[in-house]
C-alpha cells in the first residue's frame, strides 16, 4: 500500500499535469435554460407510468389500460411498472381514471430530466475535493477494489480514455435498448472519472474509488436528458449483473415513485444509490426518497454551493464546484454541479464497501452519515443533510479501525418529527348507484382526516375492488362480474400515518333499486 507521502508527491504530480492540460480543456456546457426551479423535468405529453400491484399480471394490466385507449410501450425491466402512450389531449383525464382503478399503485408522468450541472471553471488547479473529503489518509485503508461495481446511470462512458480504459465491465444502453454504452454527449465520462478513474498511474487525475470498475447504463438522449423509465429500468439491470453502487446524476429524481421502486429493489440486491440534488439553488420541496442517498454540493470553502439545491431530501454534502475530472476525447476538464458532489460520494461508498463487503446497504449509508463533517446548522440541516462526506472516517468506520476523537458513533437524529398521528379517518359511504345495463356500479364516499385523506379504497364482501386518491371519493367497480344475491360493501380510508378508518358496512342487491340498501 503506497504511503500518504508518496500519495501526496505523487497528487502534486498529477496537479502541474492538469494545470497544462486544462489549458486546452473546452468549456464545459451552461446548465439549459428551464432546468432551474425543482428541477422536475418536462413531462412527456403522451406517455405516462403505471405502476401496479405485485398480485397483478402483466396481461391484467394490459387489459386495465387497454380498456382506456391507452397503448403498452414497455414494461420497465423486472418491475410491474408499464409505460404506456396515451392521446396528449385525454391525458390528464385518463390518469385520474387509472388511479381509481383496482391494483394500480400509482400513475406518474413520464419526464425528460436534465442533467444536473452548473458553468464550469476550466482554470482550477487542482484536485482541491480529494485533500477536503480526507481521501489520502482514507487510500492507507484501501484504494478500492475492482470487485466493487459501480453503475454510471448517464450518457454513456467513453472507455477508450486513458483514465477509464480497462475500467468498465459490460453495461447496457436503456435509450436505444442496445449494447453500445459509447458517451453520445459527454456527461457520463465526466461523473465515471469523478468516481472512479484510475490513480497511481501518472496520468491525469485520480478518482476516488480508484480500483473500482465503471458499469456504463446510458439512460440518456444524445442532450443528455435522461427519463424517469429509462433511469428505473437502468437501476434494476445494474443490480441484476452486479453493480453494488449505482450513481445518477440527474436533477428532481428523488419525487419518481417509478425511480424509488427501482432503488429499493437495487438495495434489496445489496446495492447502495447515490443521485445529485439538483441545481436550482433554491429550497426543493421534493420529500424525502430513503432508498435513494441525495447529494448536495459545496464549494472549495466548504460551504454550499449558490447553486445547489436544498431540501427535506437531502442526505449528505460533498465538493461540487471546480471538480477536476475526465472528459471526452482523452481529456480532461473541471466542472461543477451536484452531478460530481455525487459520483465523490459514490466512490466514497465503494471504497467503504472494498474495506468491508460483509456491510449492508443501510450499515454503509449509517456508517456514511455517521462520519462526515458537519457543516452548517448543528445536526441535519437542508442544506448540507448530516454533514460534508468524509472519506477517511467512514472509510475507517467501515473497516472497523479506530477513527478520530470528532468521528460521531450514530448518525445525528434529522429534526424531531411532530408528534406521531394516531387518529384514523372518518368515513362513510354516501350513495351506490347501480351498475345494471352499463358494467359498472359507482360508490360516492365521504372521508375526513385531522391531517389529510391519501386514497380510499372500496371493499365488497372482504375484497378490494377499487381504489381512489384524490377527493371528490368516487369508486368505479365491476358489478356485474357478480351473481345475483346480496353483498356488503365496505369503504377505507387512509392517511400518511398509515391509519386506516373503516365505514358502516351496507348491504345491497344487485337486483334492487340502488336506495334500497340498508347499513349494517
Amino acid at each position: 500500500m503506497p504511503s500518504v507521502l508518496f500519495i501526496r508527491r505523487r497528487a502534486r504530480t498529477i496537479a502541474r499535469l492538469l494545470f497544462v492540460t486544462l489549458v486546452a480543456a473546452s468549456a464545459f456546457a451552461p446548465m439549459p435554460a428551464g432546468a432551474a426551479g425543482s428541477d422536475a423535468g418536462d413531462a412527456i405529453p403522451d406517455e405516462l407510468l403505471v405502476g401496479f400491484d405485485s398480485t397483478v399480471a402483466p396481461s391484467q394490466a394490459e387489459g386495465i389500460y387497454r380498456a382506456e385507449g391507452a397503448t403498452k410501450l414497455e414494461r420497465l425491466w423486472r418491475l410491474n411498472v408499464h409505460r404506456i402512450r396515451v392521446n396528449a389531449a385525454r391525458l390528464p383525464a385518463m390518469e385520474q381514471r387509472l388511479r381509481r382503478q383496482p391494483g394500480v399503485m400509482f400513475v406518474e408522468r413520464n419526464r425528460r430530466v436534465p442533467h444536473a450541472f452548473t458553468p464550469n471553471d476550466p482554470s482550477f488547479p487542482s484536485q482541491w475535493h480529494l485533500p477536503a473529503i480526507d481521501a489520502p489518509r482514507a487510500w492507507d485503508i484501501t484504494t478500492g477494489s475492482s470487485a466493487i461495481v459501480i453503475a454510471v446511470l448517464d450518457s454513456g462512458v467513453e472507455a477508450s480514455h486513458p483514465d477509464l480504459a480497462g475500467r468498465l465491465v459490460p453495461g447496457w444502453n436503456f435509450y436505444d435498448n442496445t449494447a453500445n454504452t459509447a458517451d453520445v454527449f459527454g456527461h457520463g465520462t465526466r461523473v465515471a472519472g469523478a468516481a472512479a478513474a484510475a490513480g497511481h498511474n501518472g496520468l491525469g487525475v485520480a478518482g476516488v474509488a480508484m480500483e473500482s470498475h465503471i458499469m456504463p447504463i446510458r439512460v440518456s438522449d444524445s442532450a443528455g436528458y435522461a427519463y424517469y423509465s429509462t433511469l428505473a429500468s437502468g437501476l434494476v439491470w445494474a443490480a441484476d449483473n452486479g453493480a453494488r453502487v449505482m450513481n445518477m446524476s440527474f436533477a428532481g429524481i428523488a419525487a419518481s415513485s417509478a425511480i424509488r421502486s427501482a432503488a429499493q429493489y437495487a438495495r434489496g440486491q445489496g446495492a447502495v444509490v447515490v443521485a445529485a440534488a439538483g441545481n436550482c439553488g433554491c429550497f426543493d420541496a421534493t420529500p424525502e426518497a430513503p432508498e435513494i442517498i441525495s447529494v448536495s454540493a459545496t464549494s472549495s470553502g466548504d460551504t454550499l454551493a449558490s447553486w445547489s439545491s436544498r431540501g427535506n431530501f437531502v442526505d449528505v454534502a460533498a465538493p461540487g464546484a471546480g471538480i477536476l475530472t475526465t472528459s471526452r476525447g482523452g481529456h480532461y476538464v473541471s466542472v461543477s454541479g451536484t452531478s460530481f458532489a455525487s459520483p465523490i460520494t459514490a466512490g466514497v461508498v465503494a471504497l467503504m464497501m472494498a474495506a468491508n463487503s460483509d456491510l449492508s446497504p443501510t450499515q454503509i449509508e449509517q456508517l456514511l452519515k455517521a462520519n462526515t463533517d458537519d457543516r452548517g446548522t448543528a445536526g441535519w440541516d437542508p442544506s448540507f443533510g448530516f454533514g460534508r462526506v468524509n472519506a477517511y472516517r467512514a472509510v475507517a468506520a467501515a473497516a472497523g479501525s479506530v477513527v478520530e476523537t470528532e468521528a460521531r458513533a450514530v448518525a445525528p437524529a434529522k429534526p424531531s418529527p411532530p408528534p406521531a398521528d394516531v387518529t384514523p379517518p372518518a368515513v362513510a359511504i354516501t350513495a351506490w348507484t347501480s351498475g345494471s345495463g352499463s358494467g359498472t356500479s359507482s360508490v360516492s364516499v365521504a372521508a375526513s382526516d385531522n391531517v389529510g385523506v391519501t386514497r380510499v379504497e372500496l371493499w365488497v364482501d372482504g375484497v378490494r375492488v377499487a381504489t381512489d386518491t384524490a377527493a371528490p371519493w368516487s369508486l368505479v367497480w365491476n358489478s356485474n362480474t357478480k351473481t345475483s344475491g346480496s353483498y356488503l360493501l365496505e369503504a377505507r380510508a387512509y392517511d400518511a400515518a398509515g391509519n386506516v378508518g373503516v365505514s358502516a358496512r351496507i348491504a345491497i342487491a344487485t337486483s334492487q333499486s340502488p336506495s334500497l340498501f340498508r347499513r349494517r
